[in-house]
């Protein structure tokens, strides 16, 4: 399951807590692949179930006590052996698609609307990841000063940029047929 190994790969720089990882997520990975504060705790549990991760409670002053978890050396191992597994394709799930899919009956502008909000989300998103999330990398590479982790994790965010210059290329193209598609003709006209 890639978010029990993803957490195990985060728990290797060092020991944190469900929200220390959830931070984590959000500076490191976001652009990819997101968690929610509950799917992290809840493979938390499933990570010490399977004796991959173990927790010990910090006890602090003035506030609830701190869990940190840590992999284990069976954890490790299996961390070692999924980075090396080929996985296989995943299935497209895109909403917007269904959306346009069944808009037969929407007038032109109104799905031209969707598109030209989709562009503007996407044009956000493509600056939020050339910023924030490229001085999230620099920073964390320096911190944990291996270059070919930063290495690996510009690559992922290249990755990222470029989905998103491909999806709005794809989308300023598919306006224009949009705009142009033949009105409905109700059939019983």
């Amino acid at each position: 399951m890639p978010l029990e190994h993803a957490i195990l790969a985060m728990l290797e720089y060092q020991p944190m807590s469900g929200y220390d990882l959830k931070k984590f997520f959000d500076v490191s990975v976001a652009h990819f692949w997101s968690a929610t504060q509950s799917h992290i705790y809840k493979s938390l549990e499933g990570l010490e179930k399977k004796g991959w991760a173990e927790a010990r409670v910090i006890q602090q002053d003035g506030k609830p006590n701190r869990k940190e978890y840590q992999p284990t050396v069976e954890g490790r191992s299996e961390l070692r052996r999924w980075l090396v597994t080929p996985l296989p394709m995943e299935p497209v799930r895109e909403a917007c698609l269904i959306q346009i899919f069944f808009s037969h009956f929407s007038s032109n502008e109104e799905i031209a609307a969707l598109f030209e909000t989709r562009m503007k989300e996407i044009r956000e998103q493509i600056q939020l990841l050339k910023t924030a999330a490229q001085t999230a990398i620099d920073e964390s590479a320096q911190q944990v000063g291996i270059e070919r982790a930063r290495q690996l994790w510009q690559i992922t965010l290249d990755y990222g940029v470029d989905y998103y210059e491909f999806e709005l290329a794809w989308h300023e193209k598919t306006l224009k047929t949009i705009r142009n598609l033949q009105p409905l003709i109700p059939p019983n006209s």
